[in-house]
Protein backbone atom coordinates (compact mmCIF):
# COMPACT_ATOMS: atom_id res chain seq x y z
CA UNK A 1 0.00 0.00 0.00
CA UNK A 2 1.31 3.43 -0.79
CA UNK A 3 0.06 6.95 -0.44
CA UNK A 4 1.65 10.05 -1.90
CA UNK A 5 0.65 13.67 -2.02
CA UNK A 6 2.86 16.64 -2.71
CA UNK A 7 2.18 20.14 -3.99
CA UNK A 8 4.73 22.82 -4.62
CA UNK A 9 5.19 25.77 -6.90
CA UNK A 10 8.47 26.77 -8.50
CA UNK A 11 9.57 29.52 -10.82
CA UNK A 12 12.39 29.60 -13.33
CA UNK A 13 12.93 33.21 -14.57
CA UNK A 14 14.15 33.61 -18.12
CA UNK A 15 14.65 37.35 -17.76
CA UNK A 16 15.63 39.81 -15.04
CA UNK A 17 12.40 41.67 -14.50
CA UNK A 18 10.66 40.45 -11.35
CA UNK A 19 6.98 39.60 -11.43
CA UNK A 20 4.76 39.52 -8.36
CA UNK A 21 3.64 35.94 -7.79
CA UNK A 22 0.89 34.95 -5.35
CA UNK A 23 -2.43 33.29 -4.84
CA UNK A 24 -5.72 34.56 -6.20
CA UNK A 25 -9.27 33.28 -6.01
CA UNK A 26 -9.61 30.36 -8.43
CA UNK A 27 -12.60 29.62 -10.62
CA UNK A 28 -14.53 26.36 -10.82
CA UNK A 29 -12.20 23.34 -10.58
CA UNK A 30 -11.78 21.39 -13.80
CA UNK A 31 -12.85 24.28 -16.02
CA UNK A 32 -10.89 26.83 -18.01
CA UNK A 33 -12.11 30.42 -17.89
CA UNK A 34 -10.81 33.79 -18.90
CA UNK A 35 -11.92 37.40 -18.85
CA UNK A 36 -9.49 39.10 -21.27
CA UNK A 37 -8.59 42.72 -21.43
CA UNK A 38 -8.72 44.52 -24.75
CA UNK A 39 -5.90 43.18 -26.93
CA UNK A 40 -4.46 46.36 -28.35
CA UNK A 41 -6.50 49.43 -27.49
CA UNK A 42 -8.72 50.85 -24.79
CA UNK A 43 -8.19 51.63 -21.12
CA UNK A 44 -6.20 49.21 -18.99
CA UNK A 45 -8.22 47.03 -16.64
CA UNK A 46 -8.10 43.67 -14.86
CA UNK A 47 -7.94 40.23 -16.49
CA UNK A 48 -8.32 36.73 -15.07
CA UNK A 49 -7.75 33.19 -16.37
CA UNK A 50 -7.83 29.69 -14.91
CA UNK A 51 -6.77 26.47 -16.66
CA UNK A 52 -7.03 23.08 -14.96
CA UNK A 53 -6.30 19.53 -16.20
CA UNK A 54 -7.40 16.48 -14.19
CA UNK A 55 -6.86 12.76 -14.83
CA UNK A 56 -8.07 9.81 -12.73
CA UNK A 57 -7.50 6.06 -13.03
CA UNK A 58 -8.65 3.09 -10.98
CA UNK A 59 -9.32 -0.66 -11.28
CA UNK A 60 -12.15 -0.06 -13.75
CA UNK A 61 -10.28 2.49 -15.85
CA UNK A 62 -6.55 1.79 -15.94
CA UNK A 63 -5.25 4.55 -18.22
CA UNK A 64 -6.08 8.22 -18.64
CA UNK A 65 -3.94 10.96 -20.20
CA UNK A 66 -5.05 14.58 -20.54
CA UNK A 67 -3.33 17.78 -21.54
CA UNK A 68 -4.16 21.43 -22.10
CA UNK A 69 -2.39 24.12 -24.14
CA UNK A 70 -3.91 27.60 -23.81
CA UNK A 71 -2.87 31.04 -25.03
CA UNK A 72 -4.25 34.09 -23.19
CA UNK A 73 -3.41 37.46 -24.80
CA UNK A 74 -4.62 40.13 -22.37
CA UNK A 75 -3.20 43.31 -23.88
CA UNK A 76 -2.79 46.30 -21.56
CA UNK A 77 -3.94 45.59 -18.01
CA UNK A 78 -3.35 47.18 -14.62
CA UNK A 79 -3.94 43.87 -12.80
CA UNK A 80 -4.04 40.21 -13.80
CA UNK A 81 -4.71 36.94 -12.00
CA UNK A 82 -3.75 33.68 -13.69
CA UNK A 83 -3.91 30.10 -12.44
CA UNK A 84 -2.56 26.96 -14.09
CA UNK A 85 -3.05 23.56 -12.46
CA UNK A 86 -2.55 19.87 -13.25
CA UNK A 87 -3.84 17.04 -11.06
CA UNK A 88 -3.39 13.30 -11.58
CA UNK A 89 -4.80 10.51 -9.39
CA UNK A 90 -4.32 6.74 -9.43
CA UNK A 91 -6.40 4.71 -7.00
CA UNK A 92 -6.75 1.10 -5.95
CA UNK A 93 -4.55 -0.60 -8.56
CA UNK A 94 -1.64 -2.95 -7.87
CA UNK A 95 1.84 -3.81 -9.14
CA UNK A 96 0.33 -6.69 -11.16
CA UNK A 97 -2.59 -4.60 -12.37
CA UNK A 98 -1.18 -1.07 -12.36
CA UNK A 99 -2.63 2.24 -13.54
CA UNK A 100 -1.16 5.13 -15.56
CA UNK A 101 -2.51 8.65 -15.00
CA UNK A 102 -0.98 11.68 -16.74
CA UNK A 103 -2.09 15.34 -16.61
CA UNK A 104 -0.10 18.12 -18.30
CA UNK A 105 -1.06 21.78 -18.64
CA UNK A 106 0.73 24.49 -20.66
CA UNK A 107 -0.58 28.03 -20.12
CA UNK A 108 0.75 31.05 -22.07
CA UNK A 109 -0.21 34.53 -20.88
CA UNK A 110 0.76 37.85 -22.47
CA UNK A 111 0.26 41.09 -20.55
CA UNK A 112 1.26 44.68 -21.23
CA UNK A 113 1.76 47.69 -19.02
CA UNK A 114 4.46 49.53 -17.10
CA UNK A 115 3.15 48.83 -13.58
CA UNK A 116 0.93 45.77 -13.92
CA UNK A 117 0.15 43.87 -10.71
CA UNK A 118 0.29 40.13 -11.42
CA UNK A 119 -0.94 37.28 -9.21
CA UNK A 120 0.21 33.98 -10.73
CA UNK A 121 -0.41 30.45 -9.46
CA UNK A 122 1.15 27.35 -11.02
CA UNK A 123 0.53 24.01 -9.29
CA UNK A 124 0.73 20.29 -9.94
CA UNK A 125 -0.32 17.44 -7.68
CA UNK A 126 0.04 13.70 -8.29
CA UNK A 127 -1.59 11.25 -5.87
CA UNK A 128 -1.33 7.47 -5.50
CA UNK A 129 -4.17 6.11 -3.35
CA UNK A 130 -3.45 2.49 -2.35
CA UNK A 131 -1.93 2.12 -5.81
CA UNK A 132 1.35 0.19 -5.61
CA UNK A 133 3.26 0.27 -8.90
CA UNK A 134 1.08 2.97 -10.45
CA UNK A 135 2.48 5.65 -12.76
CA UNK A 136 1.07 9.03 -11.84
CA UNK A 137 2.42 12.29 -13.27
CA UNK A 138 1.14 15.87 -13.11
CA UNK A 139 2.99 18.71 -14.82
CA UNK A 140 2.17 22.43 -14.92
CA UNK A 141 4.03 24.90 -17.18
CA UNK A 142 3.06 28.57 -17.04
CA UNK A 143 4.67 31.09 -19.42
CA UNK A 144 4.20 34.79 -18.62
CA UNK A 145 5.17 37.34 -21.27
CA UNK A 146 5.35 40.92 -20.00
CA UNK A 147 5.84 43.83 -22.40
CA UNK A 148 5.42 47.60 -22.00
CA UNK A 149 3.20 47.76 -25.11
CA UNK A 150 0.57 45.17 -26.16
CA UNK A 151 2.00 42.12 -27.92
CA UNK A 152 -0.02 40.05 -30.37
CA UNK A 153 1.52 36.75 -31.44
CA UNK A 154 1.72 36.68 -35.22
CA UNK A 155 0.66 33.82 -37.51
CA UNK A 156 4.17 32.37 -37.62
CA UNK A 157 4.45 32.20 -33.84
CA UNK A 158 0.99 30.71 -33.48
CA UNK A 159 1.79 28.09 -36.11
CA UNK A 160 4.95 27.08 -34.23
CA UNK A 161 2.97 26.89 -30.98
CA UNK A 162 0.27 24.78 -32.66
CA UNK A 163 2.94 22.31 -33.76
CA UNK A 164 4.26 22.10 -30.19
CA UNK A 165 0.70 21.51 -28.99
CA UNK A 166 0.27 18.58 -31.39
CA UNK A 167 3.50 17.03 -30.14
CA UNK A 168 2.43 17.56 -26.53
CA UNK A 169 -0.79 15.65 -27.29
CA UNK A 170 1.25 12.76 -28.69
CA UNK A 171 3.64 12.69 -25.74
CA UNK A 172 0.85 12.81 -23.18
CA UNK A 173 -0.78 9.74 -24.71
CA UNK A 174 2.47 7.84 -25.28
CA UNK A 175 3.76 4.92 -23.21
CA UNK A 176 7.24 6.36 -22.77
CA UNK A 177 9.13 5.60 -19.54
CA UNK A 178 8.91 8.30 -16.90
CA UNK A 179 12.40 9.73 -17.30
CA UNK A 180 12.09 10.08 -21.08
CA UNK A 181 8.58 11.53 -20.89
CA UNK A 182 9.69 14.20 -18.42
CA UNK A 183 12.75 15.07 -20.52
CA UNK A 184 10.75 15.40 -23.73
CA UNK A 185 7.99 17.48 -22.13
CA UNK A 186 10.66 19.79 -20.69
CA UNK A 187 12.09 19.99 -24.21
CA UNK A 188 8.72 21.16 -25.55
CA UNK A 189 8.57 23.77 -22.79
CA UNK A 190 11.97 25.00 -23.93
CA UNK A 191 10.64 25.32 -27.49
CA UNK A 192 7.67 27.37 -26.25
CA UNK A 193 10.05 29.70 -24.39
CA UNK A 194 12.12 30.11 -27.56
CA UNK A 195 9.04 31.05 -29.61
CA UNK A 196 8.01 33.61 -27.01
CA UNK A 197 11.51 35.07 -26.74
CA UNK A 198 11.55 35.49 -30.52
CA UNK A 199 8.18 37.27 -30.30
CA UNK A 200 9.31 39.75 -27.63
CA UNK A 201 12.53 40.39 -29.55
CA UNK A 202 10.38 41.97 -32.25
CA UNK A 203 8.04 43.76 -29.84
CA UNK A 204 8.00 47.59 -29.71
CA UNK A 205 10.87 48.92 -27.57
CA UNK A 206 9.47 51.41 -25.10
CA UNK A 207 9.89 51.70 -21.38
CA UNK A 208 10.65 48.51 -19.42
CA UNK A 209 12.45 45.57 -21.00
CA UNK A 210 10.11 42.79 -22.29
CA UNK A 211 10.43 39.54 -20.32
CA UNK A 212 9.48 35.87 -20.62
CA UNK A 213 9.13 33.95 -17.35
CA UNK A 214 8.50 30.21 -16.97
CA UNK A 215 6.90 28.72 -13.87
CA UNK A 216 7.35 24.93 -13.95
CA UNK A 217 6.26 22.17 -11.59
CA UNK A 218 6.28 18.39 -12.07
CA UNK A 219 4.96 15.99 -9.45
CA UNK A 220 4.61 12.22 -9.17
CA UNK A 221 5.63 8.96 -10.81
CA UNK A 222 7.55 6.19 -9.01
CA UNK A 223 10.65 7.47 -7.29
CA UNK A 224 9.16 10.86 -6.42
Amino acid sequence: MSSHRKARSSAHPLARRALSVGLFAAGVAGAAAAVPAQAATGAAHAAFASDHVFSHTDRAHHTEARDSFTIRQFGTVNAAGVRNQANAVSAGCSADDHCRSVALSFQIVTIAGEHTHLNAVNLSDAVNKECTGCQTLAGAYQFVVSTPAPLTLDAGARQRLADIHRRLDALTRSTLPAAELKTRVDGLAGEVSAVLRDAVAHAPKAGAQPTVTLHRHLDGWPGH
